[in-house]
C-alpha cells in the first residue's frame, strides 16, 4: 500500500500519494476528492484508504533510441519530449493530443520507420483523416509532422523532410455570424445582472477573443486615465489528457497587446462589479478561492470562469431567451460588423480587434465593407456614360 495523506486546498480535501517510480525516485500525486472540508473528514480518510489499497504506479515507458531505426511514431512521441520547453504550454499541448491519439497510433501500426517516411504515406494519412474530420484539423496534423520532420532533419537523422512535398488540404473557408445592433442591445439588455453579463460586454463592446475576456486582470483597467489594457490571457488545454487552466502575460499575437478606451458606461459597471467582488471576499472569508484574486471574470466564491463554461453557457442563455443562435465568438463579428457600418476605416477595425495585420481584417471582413463598395459603384456611374434610366 502507498503512503498518503489528506490536504485541504481551496475548502476541498485531496488525497496526496507518494509513492517511488521504476527509477526508484519519489513522486507524488494530488486527487481531488470532490468533498468540501466542512463535516466531512470520515468520507475523505474512507477515499484515502481505498486510494492507498488501489493506486498502481503509472509505469515509465521505456527508454526510446533516437537514432535512423526509430519507428515514425516512436520518434515523434520523443520529438514531444524535445519540442515541451521550446514552445507554448498551448502548442504543446495541442502537440500532445494530436500525437497520442491520432498521429502516432496511425503510423505505429503501419510499422514506418523514421528513414523510410515517404510523401506519400504522409499523403494517405491525410486522406484517411479527411473521412472523419475536417480540412482544418488535417491542416493541424500537417503542421505538427512538418515541424517534427524539420527537427529530424536539423539534427540529421534524415536527408530531407518528405512533408515538404505534401499537398495540403485546401482550408475551410469561413464567415463569421454576427448580430445587429439592434439584437446587440436586446442581448445586453437580457445579460444585465448575470454571470454572462461582463464577458457578453466585453466581447461585444470591444470585440475581446475569449481567452483575453477571461484574461482582463483589475491592474489593466486604469480607471483614472480610463484605459483598458488587453496585455494578459487565460485559456484551457488537454494536457496528458486532463484540463488545465493557462495563465500567460501576453497575447494571441503582438498586435493583440493594446490598449483601449474606456467608455463611462462599461466603466461604472466595472467599478460595480469591483465592489461586488471585495464585498464576497469579505463574507467568504477563508473560503475564498485566492488563486485568480485580481481577475475579474470570478465567481462570489473567487472561481475564475472556465472557457469551457462561456462557450456553453452563452449559447443555452440564447435559447433560454429566445434569441438567434451564434457563437460567443460571433461577437467579436457582430462588434466588427458594426464598426464597418457606422464608417470606421478597416484599418482602425484592425487595431481596435488587435488583427496581427491588415490582410487578416480585410479577408475576414470584406464580404461586409458595402459603404466601400457603394462608394465605388457611384464614382464609377460618376465616370461613366450609362444612359438614362427609364
Amino acid at each position: 500500500m502507498v503512503a498518503g495523506h489528506l490536504q485541504e486546498k481551496y475548502g476541498i480535501f485531496y488525497i496526496v500519494l507518494s509513492y517511488k517510480d521504476s527509477n526508484g525516485k519519489r513522486k507524488v500525486k494530488w486527487e481531488s476528492t470532490g468533498l468540501p472540508v466542512k463535516k466531512n473528514k470520515k468520507k475523505a480518510e474512507a477515499l484515502l484508504l481505498e486510494r492507498r489499497r488501489t493506486f498502481v504506479p503509472p509505469q515509465e515507458q521505456a527508454e526510446v533510441k533516437l537514432d535512423d531505426q526509430i519507428l515514425f511514431s516512436d520518434f515523434l512521441v520523443k520529438w514531444l519530449e524535445i519540442a515541451k520547453n521550446s514552445v507554448q504550454l498551448t502548442t504543446y499541448a495541442s502537440y500532445q493530443t494530436m500525437i497520442q491519439n491520432v498521429i502516432a497510433p496511425y503510423f505505429r501500426k503501419k510499422g514506418i520507420r523514421l528513414v523510410d517516411l515517404k510523401a506519400v504515406d504522409l499523403q494517405e494519412f491525410y486522406t484517411k483523416q479527411l473521412e472523419r474530420v475536417c480540412a482544418n484539423s488535417v491542416i493541424h496534423y500537417h503542421a505538427a509532422i512538418h515541424k517534427a520532420l524539420k527537427y529530424a532533419v536539423k539534427i540529421d537523422l534524415i536527408p530531407a523532410n518528405p512533408a515538404d512535398k505534401v499537398e495540403r488540404p485546401k482550408k475551410n473557408e469561413f464567415r463569421g455570424n454576427f448580430y445587429s445592433a439592434e439584437e446587440i442591445n436586446l442581448l445586453l439588455e437580457a445579460v444585465r445582472g448575470t454571470k454572462l453579463e461582463i464577458p457578453v460586454l466585453m466581447g461585444a463592446f470591444y470585440g475581446l477573443r475569449r481567452s483575453e475576456v477571461l484574461g482582463l486582470k483589475w491592474d489593466a483597467i486604469d480607471f483614472e486615465a480610463n484605459t483598458l489594457e488587453i496585455r494578459h490571457i487565460l485559456t484551457q488545454a488537454y494536457l496528458d489528457g486532463k484540463k488545465v487552466i493557462v495563465q500567460a502575460d501576453r497575447a494571441k499575437n503582438k498586435s493583440s497587446l493594446r490598449t483601449l478606451p474606456l467608455v463611462p458606461q462599461i466603466r461604472d459597471r466595472l467599478l460595480e462589479l469591483k465592489g461586488q467582488q471585495e464585498t464576497y471576499r469579505k463574507l467568504c472569508g477563508r473560503c475564498y478561492n485566492k488563486e485568480y484574486l485580481g481577475y475579474l471574470c470570478v465567481d462570489e466564491v473567487g472561481n475564475i470562469f472556465r472557457p469551457n463554461y462561456i462557450s456553453e453557457a452563452f449559447p443555452k442563455f440564447l435559447k433560454a431567451n429566445g434569441m438567434r443562435p451564434i457563437r460567443f465568438h460571433d461577437l467579436r463579428h457582430s462588434c466588427a460588423s458594426l464598426l464597418l457600418s457606422n464608417g470606421v476605416p478597416m484599418k482602425q477595425i484592425q487595431e481596435w480587434l488587435g488583427h496581427s495585420d491588415f490582410s487578416t481584417t480585410a479577408n475576414i471582413y470584406a464580404h461586409l465593407d458595402y459603404s466601400s463598395k457603394l462608394s465605388s459603384a457611384q464614382a464609377m456611374a460618376a465616370s461613366l456614360s450609362l444612359g438614362d434610366v427609364s
